[in-house]
């Protein structure tokens, strides 16, 4: 209290120099208070700006570790500067300022400048936190961004409560015991953010979906990597380099495919069938049998089949040239081991997962041959080039096992 007295003392003091007669009550006090006041909260804002951004960035540069790095591009120091003035005005209000209503107006402008920045230091905390763990391989299991928002939405929540209760000279306990009539608002106001964090929860609780997992969801038209998981939407990149945004509840009340399976397992899967025309489908006379024995994926196949085939002929005592009865080969049946063998000899398909060449039910557009495998390369490019050339063979082939492919155009212009 004294040294309050003496520093309005010599203010006054030093207006009586000049031959100013004034009074700590006067409203020329009061103002030249005020403007000493906010000159020294600008002079302690200059200074933690230039002591954080400048001697504290080079000592930041220095240090191996980057997690000050990252808080220092977020700002975080930056706006940590700002309560020195804040803490300034707090303190040197009562020292200068007598009118209780002017002091009372700089504390809580004080107290809710301070509230702001630390509010702000946080956010930037928050933000350096999500980076760091984004760089991390910890995000392929588990997305934190929706935690982080939350954490955000929590800050400024609090924030605004202390600032009004600032205001108003109310404990901010009194402020939440009245929230309980407005619930029915903020749930509807909230709804997006209360659905988002219950299915943040379970999708990083199951690992549903993580960031850089390729989903497709056709209903909200998304088929591409995840860029982020919020805690209200989800941003997709589609392959078109299009941004679709989906609300992250959709993820667990919705069918979601996800690929990350495909990625992490040792191939890409070819699932694709070509259909044989059934006019093109005959037995295997002697000649198509010496002509299929010199390709070198089924010489050995056919061998076993003719001495397989004898074998049974003999047993049954069934004449060879009795069609009925007798068993023989067909050049569908050859031309799906032959692509057996191809594709157990290609050097871009998995051995170790499925592979088979089989046979669908008929259909008006004709015998489907489809072949199942696997693809060694899961770079959607080198893929798509594997999948190529494996048809592309398997087309060529055809008329070296008298079969033709169905073709609705061709067939119309073979029949006019």
């Amino acid at each position: 209290m004294k040294t309050n007295e003496q520093i309005t003392q010599a203010v006054i003091d030093s207006f009586a120099y000049f031959d100013l007669t004034i009074s700590a009550e006067g409203w020329l006090f009061q103002i030249s208070a005020f403007l000493v006041i906010a000159s020294l909260a600008w002079i302690s804002l200059k200074i933690c700006s230039i002591v954080l951004s400048g001697n504290l960035t080079k000592l930041i540069m220095r240090t191996k570790n980057t997690f000050d790095d990252e808080l220092h591009q977020h700002g975080f120091f930056r706006r940590a500067s700002h309560l020195a003035p804040s803490i300034v005005i707090y303190v040197l209000s009562p020292l200068f300022i007598g009118n209780e209503l002017l002091l009372s107006f700089l504390q809580k402008t004080a107290v809710i400048y301070a509230l702001i920045a630390v509010v702000r230091s946080i956010s930037a905390l928050l933000n350096t936190i999500e980076d760091s763990y984004n760089a991390s391989n910890l995000a392929k299991k588990a997305p934190i961004t929706g935690f982080i928002q939350v954490a955000k939405l929590f800050m400024v929540i609090v924030g605004l409560l202390l600032i009004i209760s600032n205001i108003l000279d109310k404990s901010p306990l009194i402020l939440l015991s009245g929230l309980g009539a407005v619930t029915a608002i903020l749930l509807l106001l909230f709804k997006d953010t209360i659905l988002g964090f219950v299915a943040g929860i379970q999708i990083a609780a199951n690992r549903m979906v993580n960031t850089g997992d390729w989903i497709s969801m056709p209903q909200y038209g998304a088929d591409g990597d995840v860029l982020q998981v919020g805690l209200t939407t989800v941003k997709v990149q589609n392959w078109d380099k299009t941004i679709t945004t989906i609300p992250t509840y959709a993820l667990i009340a919705e069918p979601v495919k996800n690929w990350r399976g495909m990625s992490e397992s040792g191939g890409r899967r070819i699932k694709r069938s070509i259909n044989i025309d059934i006019q093109s489908i005959r037995f295997c006379d002697e000649d198509m049998l010496k002509e299929y024995s010199t390709i070198r994926y089924i010489k050995a196949y056919i061998q076993q089949k003719k001495e397989e085939l004898q074998a049974f002929h003999s047993e049954q005592k069934i004449d060879t040239q009795d069609l009925i009865n007798s068993r023989r080969l067909t050049n569908i049946g050859t031309l799906r081991a032959y692509m057996q063998a191809y594709l157990a000899n290609h050097s871009k398909i998995n051995k170790d997962m499925t592979l088979m060449v089989r046979q669908l039910p008929p259909t008006e557009l004709g015998v489907p041959l489809e072949i199942y495998c696997f693809s060694a390369d899961k770079n959607w490019i080198n893929y798509e080039g594997i999948q190529a050339d494996i048809f592309d063979h398997l087309l060529a082939i055809l008329p070296a096992f008298h079969l033709r492919a169905y073709q609705r155009v061709s067939d119309r212009s073979l029949q006019n």
